[in-house]
């Protein structure tokens, strides 16, 4: 602060960084192995999301063996996506304090190993509690992953790195329904589960033979190991070795702050209530699609799990514009304002479209889906669908982060738990919607529901700044220039209080 000095003298045994150009320190390494890493990273994601949806293209076979109703039959799904909300809680402390190499390694080999119990499972009640846990342990790559991304790309490339990763997660979920469709139709729907371990255990594979420790604070334990070793001096130390923070208390602010910070900041509601929904409309799809291609143009399960490819490749072409256009203009926009920061309001421009055509994308699905027309016409809307979500997703994360900034690890933690309670909620309406009011009318319903969230960006692009200066939490001010003070308070609550998430901030990209 100004008119005062610092009277901390720097500890000479400290080892709290890296030597300059340092083979050990992640981001040096060669680019070739950071975008391997990548590649597995989002291969990783790829693979427990996949499992998440898989269930949709066998659920006739489920529900006829095992004697389900159709509500049952789709809490496999749902159970799953719910372990999506206690996962994070777990690995994302545990990551803070062992590293991220075990908890890859562990959570994954417990994730095939429940997808093993799925494909062995005698009764409804051990499907369901293996999917459940199955869905905690997939949460490990989920929420470890964008934070290897983050621990081994320096700032100018990670945002690329990030935004290719996305794909991954996306993805997954669309492509779920094509394999467990054609595996349906021709073997037993254990062979689903049996896939999908082999899946999982070829990932796991690969943790162990491939995937180092990429976690600084962990590293420089290691360091500060060997220097104890090679000099003989046992008061060479790392900041984790002194790090006194209780798991269980970390956990409980862990838990509790987020939640704080949400019901405080109608801007992070709003913000989370849409984001959860349109994750929650994409979920419903998995339930929507077999009434409308199934039943309404009689495919067997695997065409009708082929109407799923236009949704990841619509999210692909989101990423790319994202990539080439958004990301470049957001960098120029950097060096135009700089040194001030640029206002969180400049991430909304992609939803100022995107929103509009999120809630045609479902009037297009639901006005094709007669099945006296043809069936492309309802299969090429997924293209729009994906392609809306993706950009509204990812305006809504960046706004967040940019907004909320030291906090913005607590904030994304909530927003995280709310659209996975979404994403497993929408499946077991979506049946009885559909019955009751036709596929056109239950379609229509949420692209109404899409309509009245328009306006959301809209209102903060105008009125953003003022809310922001009324905020708890934000630390801009009307000139959009950070308060020192602020912030460094900010910054050192999260830190203390909440400091797995703070670098697991890009961890729930979708």
């Amino acid at each position: 602060m100004p008119g005062s000095e610092s009277t901390v003298a720097l500890d000479p045994y400290l080892i709290d960084r890296f030597k300059a150009n340092d083979p050990d320190n992640p981001q040096n390494w060669t680019r070739a192995r950071r975008w391997y890493l990548t590649l597995i990273s989002s291969l990783l994601v790829l693979n427990a999301t996949f499992a998440s949806s898989s269930p949709s293209g066998i659920f006739s076979q489920l529900k006829e063996e095992f004697k389900l109703s159709e509500t049952v039959g789709i809490l496999t799904l749902s159970f799953f996506v719910l372990g999506y909300c206690v996962g994070p809680i777990l690995w994302g402390p545990l990551s803070e304090q062992y590293g991220r190499r075990p908890l890859f390694i562990y959570p994954f080999f417990a994730f095939a190993c429940f997808l093993v119990g799925s494909a062995l499972a005698k009764n409804t009640a051990s499907v369901l509690i293996f999917r459940f846990l199955g869905g905690m342990f997939a949460a490990a790559p989920l929420t470890n992953s964008g934070a290897l991304i983050s621990d081994i790309w320096d700032a100018g490339t990670r945002g690329k790195a990030l935004a290719l990763f996305t794909v991954a997660p996306f993805a997954g979920p669309a492509l779920g329904p094509i394999v467990a469709g054609f595996i349906g139709d021709r073997i037993s729907w254990r062979w689903l589960f049996w896939v999908l371990a082999g899946l999982a255990v070829i990932g796991e594979i690969l943790i162990i033979f491939t995937i180092p420790e990429t976690y600084t604070p962990i590293l420089l334990v290691k360091k500060a190991q060997e220097k104890r070793l090679e000099t003989g001096d046992s008061r060479y130390y790392a900041a984790l070795e002194r790090q006194e923070i209780r798991f269980i208390a970390r956990l409980e602010q862990i838990v509790a702050r987020p939640f704080a910070i949400l019901f405080r900041e109608p801007m992070l509601i709003a913000l989370t209530l849409y984001m959860s929904f349109t994750y929650g409309c994409l979920y419903l799809l998995f339930t929507a699609y077999p009434i409308v291609f199934t039943q309404g143009h009689h495919f067997n399960g695997g065409i009708s799990g082929l109407m799923f490819i236009p949704l990841p490749l619509g999210g692909t072409v989101a990423v790319i514009l994202y990539s080439l256009y958004y990301n470049p203009k957001y960098q120029d926009e950097v060096i135009r304002v700089a040194p001030r920061p640029v206002p969180p309001e400049f991430r909304l421009e992609m939803m100022l479209f995107s929103g509009p055509l999120f809630a045609i994308s479902y009037f297009w699905f639901a006005w094709t889906s007669y099945p006296n027309i043809s069936y492309w016409w309802p299969m090429l809307s997924g293209l729009l669908i994906g392609f809306s979500i993706q950009l509204l997703t990812l305006g809504i994360f960046n706004y967040i982060i940019d907004a909320y900034l030291a906090v913005a690890a607590s904030a994304l933690a909530s927003s995280t738990v709310i659209r996975s309670l979404f994403g497993a909620s929408f499946p077991l309406f979506a049946p009885n919607l559909y019955h009751a009011l036709g596929s056109q009318w239950a379609a229509s319903l949420v692209g109404f529901i899409a309509i009245t969230m328009i306006p959301i960006p809209f209102v903060l692009k105008r009125y953003g700044r003022v809310l922001r200066r009324k905020s708890k939490y934000c630390p801009y001010n009307e000139a959009d220039e950070i308060q020192p003070e602020k912030f460094d308070r900010d910054c050192e609550k999260d830190s203390e209080k909440s400091p797995v998430y703070v670098t697991n901030v890009e961890v729930f990209t979708p």
